[in-house]
């Protein structure tokens, strides 16, 4: 490649993607001439474009090594004076036109008719990619509240089994709820179901909204309220989640947050929800049929260890360096059928085979942080469409 005053161009590291403000790529390794240049890169369709959205003005772009254009109109000046090197990189018409393909359409997926004739092994390989990159960010969320608790892995993961328990819906009001729980006061009268329950259900505000038949004789609202009444002067406990935060519109009354958070203390109360007990985990069939006593369904069990048993082993294992347990948390996805909605059946659709939990997972990181974004050039289905 040449620069367009005749210099010889090598592109050794195309640096980081920038998605926010300044230039295009970061920290850039080039050779112009034999010369190594480290810096940032920025591209626009036309050359004079870097005047129109005053880069000559802007500091952030002093160090700016190399500006690629499709359009030679004109050469650039950086704010301090500098002249990076000008390089034409011209798109093809074919590749031009699969992608107005990918960007017009409206089906979904956009890439439908390429799929059922990719080979298997290049499908694998990307669904393997999505799959840890999700689990990666989930991962995060996980290790971003351990954080936040002063590395309590304990509240952290009672925290994140919570949110697990909003379905959705009510995930944000459960989350903010079990970060006031306190674990501690609760502890001391784990043996007491009741007064697990009285101490859950006042501190979310849903106290008067315990329904009378719960399934759990011993958790009558009489019950709750009296040893609610106790434990709140002794512990100088309050109400701290807002009523307006609940939902329960389009719920079924079995999934109202208050049930919910019922079944929450009976795991807690039997010490089921707790990382140790995760950390034992070797087995999903073996961990259902343990919750099923607490009034956990086969469904909702999935739910768990999907959205919280995998993300805090995954997560231990990467800050524990230890890949015995992030490969168990894989495994576990991989024991699970997948999951049955609109995403998975339009891929069905397209001759991709979705048997397990590890792939329906991998397909919803595909089209939330590609399809959506309309990030086809960063999709490997995308990339192999443009190559056709």
């Amino acid at each position: 490649m040449f620069t367009t005053d005749g210099r010889r161009l090598e592109v050794l590291d195309v640096g980081t993607h920038n998605l926010g403000s300044g230039p295009d790529f970061f920290n850039a390794k080039l050779k112009i001439d034999g010369i190594l240049w480290v810096g940032n890169v920025e591209m626009h369709s036309v050359a004079s474009d870097w005047f129109r959205h005053g880069h000559d003005k802007d500091e952030a772009y002093d160090n700016t090594i190399l500006h690629v254009v499709a359009e030679d109109d004109t050469s650039v000046l950086t704010r301090a004076g500098n002249r990076p090197a000008q390089f034409v990189l011209t798109v093809p018409d074919s590749i031009r036109e699969r992608y107005d393909e990918l960007s017009r359409t409206m089906d979904y997926p956009r890439c439908h008719r390429l799929v059922c004739g990719m080979l298997p092994m290049k499908i694998h390989a990307w669904m393997d990619a999505l799959l840890v990159e999700r689990l990666m960010q989930r991962s995060e969320a996980v290790i971003g509240r351990v954080e936040r608790f002063q590395g309590d892995w304990e509240r952290a993961t009672f925290v994140t089994t919570a949110r697990t328990f909003g379905f959705g819906l009510n995930g944000d009001a459960f989350e903010r709820w079990a970060e006031h729980v306190p674990l501690q006061a609760v502890g001391k009268h784990r043996d007491h179901l009741e007064q697990v329950a009285a101490i859950f259900l006042g501190v979310s505000g849903l106290l008067e909204r315990c329904p009378s038949d719960s399934g759990m004789p011993e958790l009558s609202p009489d019950v709750l309220q009296r040893e609610w009444r106790f434990l709140s002067v002794k512990f100088q406990l309050s109400e701290r989640v807002p009523p307006s935060l609940w939902r329960h519109m389009r719920i079924r009354p079995q999934n109202f947050p208050e049930v919910r958070i019922l079944h929450l203390a009976r795991l807690f109360h039997e010490d089921k929800c707790s990382l140790r007990r995760f950390l034992e985990v070797d087995d999903v069939q073996t961990l259902a049929k343990s919750l099923r006593p607490c009034g956990i369904t086969e469904s909702a069990c999935r739910l768990l260890v999907i959205n919280t048993i995998v993300p805090v082993l995954y997560a231990y294992g990467i800050q524990h360096r230890d890949e015995a347990l992030k490969e168990r948390a894989i495994s576990f996805l991989e024991a699970l059928p997948a999951e049955e909605n609109y995403i998975m059946r339009q891929w069905r659709s397209c001759g991709l085979e979705v048997s397990s939990a590890a792939d329906s997972q991998a397909l919803i990181q595909l089209k939330r942080e590609y399809c959506d974004r309309q990030g086809c050039l960063r999709c490997r289905f995308g990339q192999e469409f443009l190559a056709l």
